[in-house]
């Protein structure tokens, strides 16, 4: 009986052998299966034989019964007798030729049945799980397959889209095994990124939208990425539906068609290494085009969302994929003017650190034309010429050229008023503000590199072809012709403030009691100290020493603070 006590090693031995993945598992659980069955037929074959041989009386054994001189058979016919009935009460066949005699035998007997109730369970049991694990991925698949069929049936769907469904299921059925979304999710991200890295990273590198950016913005890029298999003729992206989503063409064929006058034409064939949908998400456009597949191909899928995320994080990388995609479509002649317009509009509003520029760039571009064109309605032709050759080379002359206005230049007329002269001294000085907003926003604007000149471009074509302010309108300024549009442009408000106004709020610590009013717009000071002062006197009782923005992020420097921004004070 000490000797059962190997059984546990051997246990051990199947155990590591149905770990070991070099092994089939089916195989492994077969033979265990099957070598507990032999063993239990084993020993209860040789119990029931030990019985019979200490019985007193031979014959009344179950053995003795059948053989009366047994004892004089050989080993193996007593062995292969013995091992008969095993069998035939394990599998509950019974025959009857061989049967319990004595009390002995039926008690063993009792007991053997009841453990053969546990192990045809146990036999039973993880057979048909074995099966059924096997059999059960095919049945799932009949089970898609019915309900797509029947579903495209109810709805009547055309064949096409019934083919394309069914083909789909019987892809994602034969590629189920090279899923890798279920093996990357359970590993760590360090892992999954080199694993990421390693598969993806030089196709990424081939595209063309990504020349030239970072390693830390392409590591992130494919990090996000969800690799997807497509059969043969399957719809990627529609023509003019709503962008949700980038894909990178790994393996397979995929064609680019555009309707035109109510038919499908295929525009390009595009290979592994190359990108589609880009210029919907980027742009914020219905996408141009509709792609599908032309094989079996792979495809990996980067969320919109996510890129635009990675996008604004890595702002020196934004303006090379800016500029990268602005140089695409522009090269491609199917873009409409009129289509790279709208892009370039949606680019601005999109990455809205340069929306502003150029905002500020048009509207002065306005106002300087505006005015412009009053200044010449103001002055009459006749008048200006002769102003303009008495001073050709005067004071006021030099000083336009220069770009400056000097308020005290001796001017032609003795007999002009004071009210003239601080009109003209206000609208020049509101001149030059235009002016300085122009200089800003030119810098400004060349953040976008190439992508970002036609920009440049269509503001020079503007101000080349609006009327310029020459000598003749500054001496009628001067005339006091212009106090009439220096009015007319102040109550317009477009005039640019180069001061900036900010909402002050007061968030006491201290002296709780007394009454603080909900805010205080002023005009932003050149300094911390001057704007601490500035609170003191619109909220008496409180002496703020700290500056918190609406994020409730301390400012320690005044340059920071943007125009409209809303300050809390705080004392100590």
């Amino acid at each position: 009986m000490l000797r059962l006590w190997r059984l546990r090693r051997l246990s051990a031995l199947f155990a590591r052998l149905e770990k070991d993945i070099r092994l089939n598992y089916y195989w492994i659980r077969c033979t265990k299966l099957i070598s507990v069955t032999l063993f239990a037929i084993h020993c209860s074959g040789c119990f029931i034989y030990l019985i019979a041989d200490t019985y007193p009386d031979p014959s009344r054994t179950w053995i003795g019964a059948a053989i009366p001189n047994y004892r004089s058979e050989s080993l193996w016919i007593r062995y292969v007798t013995a091992i008969y009935w095993s069998i035939t009460t394990l599998t509950t066949t019974g025959y009857g030729d061989l049967h319990a005699e004595n009390p002995r035998e039926m008690s063993f007997c009792i007991c053997f049945m009841l453990f053969n109730l546990g192990l045809t369970a146990y036999l039973i049991g993880n057979m048909t799980n074995l099966v059924v694990q096997g059999s059960c991925r095919t049945r799932n698949f009949r089970d898609t397959i019915h309900a797509a069929s029947r579903f495209a049936a109810r709805n009547q769907l055309p064949e096409q889209i019934r083919d394309e469904m069914l083909a789909h299921i019987c892809l994602r059925y034969k590629t189920e095994g090279l899923k890798q979304k279920e093996t990357l999710d359970s590993l760590p991200k360090a892992i999954r990124s080199s694993i990421a890295c390693h598969l993806y990273l030089p196709v990424l590198e081939k595209i063309y939208l990504f020349h030239g950016v970072s390693f830390t913005c392409r590591l992130q890029l494919v990090t996000t990425m969800e690799a997807e298999y497509y059969p043969p003729r399957e719809t990627v992206i529609l023509q003019n539906e709503t962008p949700t989503d980038v894909y990178i063409l790994v393996s397979g064929a995929v064609a680019e068609s555009d309707m035109y006058h109510y038919k499908i034409q295929v525009e390009k064939l595009l290979s592994g290494g190359d990108i589609f949908g880009e210029i919907g998400v980027l742009c914020n456009i219905p996408q141009p085009f509709t792609f599908r597949t032309s094989r079996i191909s792979q495809l990996l899928r980067l969320n919109t969302t996510v890129l635009k995320n990675i996008i604004q994080e890595n702002k020196h990388d934004k303006e090379i994929i800016m500029n990268n995609l602005y140089q695409k479509m522009n090269s491609d002649q199917r873009f409409s003017t009129d289509t790279m317009e709208v892009c370039e509009e949606t680019l601005d509003q999109h990455f809205g650190e340069y929306n502003g520029c150029f905002a500020s760039n048009q509207v002065n571009i306005n106002n300087e034309s505006k005015a412009g064109e009053t200044i010449r309605l103001a002055c009459s032709e006749e008048r200006c010429k002769e102003l303009n050759e008495s001073d050709r080379h005067g004071a006021i002359h030099s000083t336009t050229e220069q770009g400056s206005f000097n308020t005290n230049i001796d001017f032609p007329d003795k007999g002009e008023s004071m009210e003239n002269h601080v009109a003209t001294s206000q609208l020049t000085d509101k001149w030059k503000a235009d002016e300085h907003e122009h200089t800003s926003t030119d810098n400004c604007m060349t953040g976008y590199g190439g992508a970002r000149e036609r920009f440049k471009n269509i503001r020079q074509d503007t101000i080349l072809g609006q009327p310029k302010i020459t000598d003749k309108m500054l001496t009628c300024l001067v005339a006091g012709e212009l106090q009439e549009i220096t009015d007319t442009r102040t109550e317009a408000g477009s005039v640019v403030s180069e001061r900036k106004r900010v909402t002050i709020h007061m968030h006491p610590q201290q002296n709780k009691s007394l009454a603080v009013p909900y805010a205080e717009v002023i005009n932003l000071p050149e300094s911390l100290d001057q704007l601490f002062g500035i609170a003191r006197e619109k909220f008496p009782g409180y002496c703020p020493v700290k500056l918190f923005n609406q994020d409730f992020a301390e400012i320690d420097d005044i340059t920071v603070i943007r125009d409209g921004d809303q300050l809390f004070l705080m004392e100590v």
